[in-house]
């Protein structure tokens, strides 16, 4: 085994940090304040070929693996810019898999070198208000007329519809009571098509963080799809979409570590140059040991997401991985955070010093795409043997 970066590996780390340092901690401080899109940041990626890292080289993208889209994500989120840094570009980086994986040649290049080029913005439908993490309960309705579906229906906690060009759409083409019992995954296609705001009500939600990706409601009512807009065949778009799960997890685990790290470089800082009763805080083992824990989970939760990798890119079972490395790191991260919102003190409280952000942003990775205890579920059914608890 061999446990050092590649060349390849340490070049786009080094390329991505490179670039995001021409966006400090001032100008996501300044995105958290104003809600606005990164846009620059967003097209500064393009411009330097990072946004297609994953699509296929025939079709305008790098075609790396997931392993390598890790070690971006990763670096992007440790420059500061963390889960908003990250999310403005997500969906570019592997969202639009399912696409070069399933969709006709004429699909990929009608539709992933605009992504790869940061030519346009998408968005992905999924999750609905009352289904939740039941994907296979989805309501959103597509009904084929002619050459064109008409949809309606809900969809809720959509990144990016406020400024999205196109919508990674999955909806409902049989309904749920026409399906036998165990058969509710059949009956649900994706479709890649505009995000036609005259039939598409798109409404902003508050929330804790990350302000400046948008998360949203929206309302579908009456959409047009072309056919030519479908993915794959009718009705098999839930196994289209699972492709792109255990990915998504590697991802958001990467992420979480790059700003638990983050966080862990600015307590350290604080804790080295901050004067108490004449000497370093950090010379206190109080200060010390939390920190060094913090190091000791971020280092371990790097393994169990590298493997994930790994083993995704390698064509390997990565399910249970993918899923503990998600939910290892999003706590190593979570702890990191709040150990350096401690660190700083009264000052962790102050939006000055951006660890009170980290703190709410890596809220994030605990919660979404899924929750810790689904995962935990997972893991006692698929890899302990254990009874089916839900």
């Amino acid at each position: 085994m061999n446990f050092q970066l590649s060349e390849e590996h340490q070049a786009i780390h080094e390329g991505v940090k490179s670039l995001c340092e021409r966006f400090p901690e001032s100008y996501w401080l300044e995105r958290d304040a104003d809600g606005v899109f990164p846009h620059d940041f967003y097209r500064a990626m393009g411009d330097a070929g990072w946004l297609g890292a994953a699509i296929p080289e025939e079709y305008g993208g790098s075609g790396l693996g997931v392993q390598e889209a890790a070690i971006m994500m990763q670096t992007i989120a440790e420059s500061g810019a963390c889960l908003s840094g990250c999310s403005s570009v997500h969906i570019n980086v592997f969202g639009l898999m399912p696409v070069a994986v399933f969709g006709t040649v004429e699909q990929k290049r009608r539709m992933l070198p605009p992504i790869a080029r940061g030519e346009v913005k998408a968005c992905f439908g999924v999750t609905e208000p009352d289904a939740g993490l039941n994907t296979t309960r989805l309501k959103t309705r597509a009904v084929r007329k002619g050459d064109k579906y008409v949809v309606h229906g809900q969809k809720v906690w959509i990144s990016t519809a406020q400024v999205a060009d196109k919508i990674l759409l999955l909806a409902r083409t049989t309904p749920l009571e026409e399906l036998s019992p165990g058969q509710h995954s059949s009956g649900l296609t994706l479709f890649y098509t505009d995000l036609d705001r005259s039939r598409i009500d798109v409404r902003l939600i508050e929330k804790m963080g990350r302000k400046c990706v948008d998360s949203n409601e929206l309302f579908i009512d009456g959409l047009e799809i072309p056919v030519e807009d479908r993915i794959g065949e009718e009705g098999q778009g839930f196994k289209y979409i699972l492709h792109g799960m255990n990915p998504e997890r590697v991802l958001l685990a990467a992420e979480a570590i790059g700003v638990g790290r983050a966080a862990l470089n600015k307590a350290s800082q604080y804790a080295r140059e901050r004067v108490v009763f004449d000497r370093p805080i950090g010379q206190n083992q109080a200060i010390q040991h939390p920190l060094a824990k913090n190091w000791i989970d971020l280092e371990a939760a790097q393994l169990l997401t590298m493997k994930a990798a790994w083993l995704y890119d390698n064509r390997q079972e990565c399910g249970a991985n993918a899923n503990a490395a998600k939910y290892f790191a999003a706590e190593a991260g979570f702890r990191a955070c709040e150990q350096a919102v401690l660190t700083h003190g009264g000052m962790g409280y102050s939006k000055e010093f951006h660890v009170e952000r980290y703190m709410r942003e890596i809220m994030i990775p605990r919660i979404a795409p899924v929750s810790r205890e689904l995962i935990l579920s997972f893991i006692a059914e698929r890899v302990l043997g254990m009874p089916k608890s839900y």
